[in-house]
Parts: structure tokens; C-alpha cells; sequence
């Protein structure tokens, strides 16, 4: 687990802060597992603590026109799928876990999405516990409490 990362955080360090010229890359935080979560399906954890801002995962996504969104919808992938573009008509499929982070309106992550780059960014906002589900809010924006499309418990 520790060499891994290493090197990531190494590769990263080049990479995450300036992502002008990145090529889609995947990492996603050995210490994340995907477990059965309480009156949700499936949700990612951690089991590891880990500090605010700390990057847990990088996830290049698969993006489609606003002709197949609207065809998406109409699916069960409605509900895996993220609003992408500056205008919001295209979606995408994230790979890795993306999709499979939960809702919370008290999220513990945020996500970041790079349009240029085709990449999600997924990040702590506060110290999480080890064992901890990780969540993010569906808004966009970690603490955005606006209505979802589904009754968010």
C-alpha cells in the first residue's frame, strides 16, 4: 500500500495542482474498499484515517453527448451518471468507485471534475475516521443542502 501511493504522491505532485496537460490517469487510495452500506446499496470506505484534503482518488470518465444522456436517463444508469460540460447537456461515466460514493448532504469529500482532462478528482473536506464510509453530495459542492431527485436520508 505505502509504495503505491508513494509513488502517486510522487507522479502527483507534477500532475494534481496543474492539470493543464495531464494524460487521463486512474489511482485510486489503497485503503479504499467498496462494502454493502446501510439503506444504500454499495458505498466506498476507508480503512485507513485519513486528513482533510487528502486525495483519495483519480478517475478518468467516459463522456457522452446530450443526445445519449437524454437516453441515459431513461436507464438505471441515470443514477451513475454526472452533469458534464460548462453547459451541463453532455454526462459521463465515471470509472473506478466515482460512482459509487454515496450522497450525504454533510458530505466528507468533494469531487472535482476537469472537462479538458476528462477526469473526476475525488478529496477529504474534513479528517475522516478509519472505517468510515465516504460520501459526497450529489449539489456538486460539498455543504449544498438544495433538493436532490431522491429522497437523500
Amino acid at each position: 500500500m505505502g509504495q503505491k501511493y508513494a509513488q502517486f504522491k510522487t507522479r502527483a505532485k507534477t500532475i494534481i495542482p496543474n492539470l493543464c496537460r495531464v494524460n487521463a490517469i486512474n489511482y485510486t487510495h489503497p485503503a479504499l474498499k467498496v462494502r454493502s452500506s446501510d439503506r444504500r446499496g454499495r458505498g466506498v470506505f476507508t480503512e485507513m484515517a485519513m486528513p482533510a484534503q487528502m486525495l483519495v482518488e483519480v478517475a478518468p470518465v467516459i463522456v457522452m453527448s446530450a443526445r445519449h444522456r437524454q437516453l441515459l436517463e431513461q436507464t438505471l444508469l441515470h443514477d451513475y451518471i454526472f452533469e458534464w460540460g460548462k453547459s451541463r447537456t453532455q454526462c459521463c461515466v465515471a470509472l473506478g468507485y466515482v460512482s459509487l460514493y454515496n450522497h450525504s448532504y454533510q458530505s466528507n469529500c468533494e469531487y472535482e471534475m476537469h472537462y479538458a482532462e476528462q477526469l473526476i478528482l475525488i478529496r477529504t473536506v474534513r479528517p475522516v475516521k478509519k472505517g468510515e464510509e465516504l460520501f459526497i453530495n450529489y449539489n456538486g459542492v460539498w455543504d449544498d443542502d438544495a433538493k436532490l431527485w431522491f429522497d437523500a436520508h
